[in-house]
């Protein structure tokens, strides 16, 4: 399966923005990362980051028309207020999960709060570059039904 991953805002100054917080790898590495855990699980990857909210409306959007199977999205801090982001999302049928480098719910008051969690597949916060390698495997996973109840 074919992912797009979709970084927000200021993430393109991973690995010298507040490394205590955000770490020291940069986003070319965690690029790197998610292209070799894809291949290793027979899927790819393609990797885009914006500090432009209509950019990445656009890239949404687009996502399905260009053969897409799901999006990994970090959208940074459009997280917390970008209506234009979450109605994008809610606006196509290809699944999206949230990811966050830190664990956001544990940060400022502000970053508690994600418009984008509602219409997500799901939200994965706070295992730093590794948070986007469980996004992957969250989209491609093969659904498990229930075990039965006995």
């Amino acid at each position: 399966m074919k992912i797009l991953v979709l970084h927000g805002p200021n993430l393109n100054l991973l690995g010298t923005r507040e490394p205590g917080v955000y770490g020291k790898v940069t986003l070319v590495e965690v690029d790197r990362m998610l292209r070799e855990h894809a291949r290793r699980r027979g899927g790819s990857v393609e990797c885009r980051q914006s500090n432009h909210e209509g950019q990445l409306v656009d890239w949404l959007q687009a996502a399905q028309r260009e053969g897409f199977g799901g999006i990994v999205f970090n959208p940074g801090a459009f997280t917390h207020y970008s209506i234009a982001l979450r109605d994008a999302v809610a606006a196509i049928t290809l699944p999206v999960v949230e990811v966050h480098l830190s664990n956001v719910h544990g940060r400022e008051e502000f970053r508690r709060h994600s418009v984008i969690a509602a219409v997500a597949r799901g939200q994965i916060a706070g295992f730093g570059p590794q948070s986007y390698l469980l996004g992957f495997d969250a989209l491609t996973a093969p659904a498990r039904r229930p075990a039965p109840r006995r």
